[in-house]
């Protein structure tokens, strides 16, 4: 019924810039709060930041300075913008958005994923 699905991962080099983007789409009421997380290799799924739906940002201390979240309500998209990119930085990122779907329940919906590489 919604789904969401993660764009613009890659290959990049240390100190790079990367931009990730997440639309979801579907039987959609409402999005509140969306999210980026990232899972490094071995390592267990963890928060990057999440913006509510009034644009309100809180972000993990990992990410600040270096990565922007940002969203577009009447798109129903959510944005990572990443910058000084270190080889740490590698994980696949994932959106994650709480919405409001044709039950007319909230329900925590997640994409599948998109890999970010940092290397030389």
């Amino acid at each position: 019924q919604v789904q969401l699905v993660e764009s613009g991962g890659g290959l990049v080099q240390p100190g790079g810039s990367l931009n990730l983007s997440c639309t979801a789409s579907g039987t959609i009421l409402t999005i509140a709060n969306m999210a980026w997380f990232r899972q490094a290799p071995g390592e267990e799924r963890t928060l990057v930041g999440t913006i509510t739906s009034e644009g309100f940002v809180m972000s993990v201390e990992s990410a600040m300075g270096r990565f922007t979240i940002s969203r577009d309500n009447a798109k129903n998209t959510v944005y990572l913008q990443m910058s000084s990119l270190k080889p740490e930085d590698t994980a696949v990122y994932y959106c994650s958005a709480d919405i409001r779907d044709h039950t007319r329940r909230f329900r925590t919906y997640w994409g599948k994923g998109t890999l970010v590489t940092v290397s030389s």
